[in-house]
């Protein structure tokens, strides 16, 4: 027979408020458009990621799972409280990171101080991508923007072209991203070729 399971309530109470406080990540809108044709939040963009590396285990080879999904999980946390940066406004070095970062460290007050650490350290790693997993991650965050981009009921005069230099480096640094991009890379194309041409 198992021991009774030590219950801390104070650590439960702290995990409840960060949930309580990260469910705005329901309400942070993105860029993206559904294919009903409605703004995505950054909480569903998280989720398909989590399944696109879930969906590509068997091309993965010696990379961590769970890293991996704790890395795609985490990887965009900050954003609600600050809200989101459409992938076409970014611009390096607007100080863009360094907001998200404390604001995840804002968000991850209540929690207990080891998890909070290890949220903050997976976040950290995923900005850095030096590591295998959070390269992973990067390119399959990368990879979902663009699906996004080809399946949402987006305006008009939206501009497929941005896909084809979004997230390039990222993309190139593993097989499968690179194998993957190559495939949104041609439906991309495809899309850019049915585009009105642009009045002179």
């Amino acid at each position: 027979m198992e021991p009774p399971l030590s219950i801390d309530h104070a650590r439960l109470e702290g995990i409840i408020a960060f949930l309580q406080a990260a469910e705005k990540l329901k309400d942070t809108l993105r860029s993206g458009i559904t294919a009903q044709g409605r703004a995505e939040s950054t909480a569903e963009h998280s989720w398909r990621l989590c399944l696109m590396a879930m969906l590509f285990d068997r091309e993965l080879g010696e990379i961590d799972r769970l890293k991996l999904l704790k890395l795609c999980i985490v990887h965009d946390l900050g954003e609600a409280i600050s809200g989101d940066v459409p992938a076409t406004q970014q611009v390096a070095g607007d100080g863009r990171a360094l907001q998200e970062r404390a604001d995840l460290v804002t968000l991850c007050a209540p929690l207990p101080r080891d998890l909070g650490e290890e949220i903050v350290a997976l976040s950290d790693e995923y900005s850095a991508a030096g590591s295998p997993e959070a390269i992973l991650a990067k390119g399959f965050d990368k990879l979902e923007t663009m699906l996004q981009h080809l399946i949402g009921k987006n305006a008009p005069d939206f501009d497929y072209r941005f896909n084809l230099g979004y997230g390039v480096k990222h993309t190139a640094r593993h097989p499968l991203l690179s194998a993957l991009r190559r495939l949104v890379d041609r439906e991309t194309q495809e899309r850019v070729a049915t585009m009105p041409a642009q009045g002179g």
